[in-house]
């Protein structure tokens, strides 16, 4: 059988992942990000599957979606579906304008599908538009008393007085359709994950999205910043790692006591960060200096990034604590190169996703200007994100060695990193102007 694409429609029933408003029932079990990093991967693995049918047969794939904008929807699974936002009401209200836009635009078999059941596979989709050439309906039951998959050939009244979420909905939707005396056929039952029983169900591990981030901090004698620090960082989504390369002071125990893990290493920023990272489960790994602080609500700026899968990393906009006019000239200079050159510094809050980082092979373990060598590394496997958000870094080392000074030596440190000078002597150079 052979579908007429502008005829045949199937439509995808989603959400745009936003930490803390998707997948809200897991929220206490995955935390924000992971509920929807969830939501996020059964949403692409159903869009996949959809377009992978197509080698059963040929349709036009919508996508009507909650939250976001057509833009970003675009940018996160291409630009060659439809996309339109969902319209208001409760669930029946807005699968019932989802067939009414359909047959209004000449569709004569619409199959509707939702973004939470990972059992769905190419052939239902193509058995669903099949049972419609002899049936009014097409039902895929769901484990929970609904339907994970609907399917018309003409607009019916069989979305009113169901009682939405609830073990009836089934029933109550196939009792309206005898009442037309509609045929209907029925497809496999699948389970749709709402709960973290689902998730057991559906064998999906809650490991694989929970952390979401692991926050990787190299510290030496940091007693007077890493409380702080650790305080900006601190949340449901975060694991927090400190490595430390020696400290005399009091670091460790107060990394401990704020809730940190603490692992020790080798002295050396590239070594310590290296050495942090197997220890880390997070998907997404931030490398965070001890006097950096992380703004408010950072986990949802950091799931935003990787949401266009053309980014493969990010950092914060750079800002310190210094108030001084000229140091503002400094921080604008430094985003500009951040931005348009995407050459952040360490001190912004480099974050990268772990497979992307495993594939490079971590941090030169050289020392001084490692943040720029990673970053000249991974330009190759996509864009690096500046946000708009700063992160704030202490200005200790403008204030020793001046603010021209210290602007003198990145700069001369940058050209010869794009120079390709040897690590070693870019560690020569910068101990002699650093004298």
């Amino acid at each position: 059988m052979s579908y007429n694409s502008l005829q045949e429609k199937l439509i995808v029933f989603t959400r745009y992942p936003v930490p803390g408003k998707t997948k809200t029932r897991l929220i206490p079990d995955l935390g924000s990000a992971g509920a929807a990093e969830l939501q996020r991967i059964l949403t692409e693995k159903i869009f996949h599957t959809a377009k992978s049918s197509s080698i059963f047969g040929s349709f036009k794939i919508e996508i009507g979606f909650e939250g976001g904008d057509i833009k970003r929807m675009q940018k996160w699974l291409g630009t060659d579906s439809d996309y339109y936002a969902q319209e208001s009401g409760d669930i029946g209200e807005r699968m019932n304008a989802a067939f009414l836009r359909s047959f209004d635009s000449g569709s004569r078999r619409v199959v509707l599908i939702g973004s939470d059941i990972p059992g769905i596979d190419e052939k239902q989709i193509y058995q669903a538009f099949k049972e419609l050439e002899t049936s009014d309906i097409v039902l895929g039951p769901s484990g929970d008393g609904g339907f994970w998959l609907i399917g018309l050939k003409e607009t019916l009244n069989i979305f009113s007085n169901i009682d939405w979420s609830s073990e009836k909905v089934l029933d109550q939707t196939i009792m309206a359709a005898q009442k037309l005396g509609k045929e209907i056929s029925f497809l496999d039952t699948l389970f749709d994950i709402d709960t973290i029983d689902d998730l057991k169900i559906c064998k999906i591990n809650k490991e694989s999205v929970k952390p979401y981030l692991s926050v990787i901090i190299p510290t030496l004698n940091e007693a007077d910043n890493i409380e702080v620090t650790i305080r900006s960082v601190i949340n449901e989504d975060t694991e927090i790692i400190v490595v430390d390369g020696g400290s005399t002071d009091n670091t460790v125990g107060l990394a401990r006591k704020s809730g940190a893990r603490v692992i020790t290493s080798k002295k050396g920023r590239a070594v310590q960060q290296n050495k942090g990272v197997p220890f880390a489960k997070g998907k997404v790994l931030l490398f965070l200096h001890a006097d950096t602080i992380l703004p408010g609500g950072y986990i949802k700026h950091i799931f935003e990034t990787f949401m266009n899968p053309d980014n493969t990393a990010g950092a914060f906009r750079f800002k310190t604590d210094d108030k001084q006019a000229f140091m503002r000239f400094i921080e604008y200079i430094a985003n500009i190169r951040s931005i348009y050159l995407q050459l952040p510094y360490g001190d912004q809050g480099l974050f990268i996703k772990r497979e992307i980082f495993d594939k490079i092979g971590g941090f030169p373990e050289i020392p001084v200007a490692e943040d720029l060598f990673l970053v000249r590394l991974l330009t190759g496997y996509g864009k690096i994100k500046t946000l708009k958000v700063p992160a704030i870094t202490s200005s200790r080392r403008w204030r020793e060695y001046g603010i021209i000074r210290t602007s003198l030596i990145n700069m001369i440190i940058m050209t010869g990193c794009f120079l390709n000078f040897r690590p070693s002597l870019l560690a020569r150079l910068y101990r002699l102007i650093s004298i």
